[in-house]
């Protein structure tokens, strides 16, 4: 395998995308006056209401969001947006694995193994620090601004739930 087949092969490899979509879902929440059905956020992530309803649990449980059951019921905040950062939303979510790339671990006895991985485990863990604590410093607030300022920019500012997604 040639380096550029290995990158390609890197490239297309499936990432977790919760954390984006939770926090997608989250600012469209934060957008309405009125409980959001997981059908409906659902239908703005392209997936299942079982998948929403799953997150959204482990989120109620952090105290994130809460239910309503019954008609009118679904989900709401139930934060402060700009006291909670996008790393309390990823350690909600199970602290899933931030990179798509790891260590070979076919032969452990390998030297040459043991020099690879010891160089990559050591980028991974900056790499990892990093990004958690970038992640410590954006509040759903500023995503909630930085959506505020893309739809004023836009010209659209009361186009909510419905239109955010229009190019």
């Amino acid at each position: 395998m040639t380096f550029s087949q290995l990158c390609n092969m890197v490239c297309y490899m499936k990432r977790d995308r919760r954390l984006s979509g939770v926090l997608h879902v989250l600012l469209h929440m934060a957008e309405q006056d009125t409980p959001v059905t997981s059908e409906v956020l659902a239908k703005a992530m392209d997936t299942n209401p079982v998948v929403i309803r799953r997150i959204m649990a482990g989120l109620r449980d952090q105290g994130y969001v809460r239910s309503e059951k019954g008609h009118g019921g679904g989900w709401t905040l139930a934060c402060d947006l700009s006291k909670v950062s996008l790393h309390d939303i990823y350690s909600a979510l199970g602290s899933p694995s931030l990179l798509a790339i790891g260590n070979r671990t076919e032969s452990p006895d390998c030297l040459v193994e043991q020099a690879v991985n010891a160089a990559l485990h050591q980028a991974f863990h900056d790499a990892e620090r990093l990004l958690l604590s970038r992640l410590g410093e954006v509040t759903l607030a500023m995503l909630n601004a930085d959506l505020h300022n893309r739809l004023i920019a836009r010209g659209d500012l009361h186009d909510h739930l419905d239109n955010v997604h229009a190019s």
